[in-house]
């Protein structure tokens, strides 16, 4: 088994899949197990993406559970 992708290189491998994709020339076998691929890392970036969502939506919460409101300055900052 291998290492997951992290987030930018299942974006890199996306854009080569796109890219062959698009200059044609292979087989319509080869094309269909680039799709199959593209489709597999394009879930894995989708899993990256709503993981950082998730992360991002706790560090809001947090803060407003905090009584911050999320991007104002502090009052130590306003006065």
């Amino acid at each position: 088994m291998t290492d997951p992708l992290s987030y930018e290189s299942a974006r890199d491998e996306l854009a080569d899949i796109v890219r062959r994709l698009e200059a044609g020339g292979g087989t319509l076998e080869e094309s269909l197990a680039l799709w199959e691929r593209g489709e597999q890392v394009a879930a894995i970036a989708q899993q990256w993406l709503d993981g950082a969502r998730a992360r991002l939506d706790a560090v809001r919460s947090d803060s407003e559970s905090d009584g911050e409101a999320p991007n104002a300055p502090s009052e130590s900052a306003a006065t």
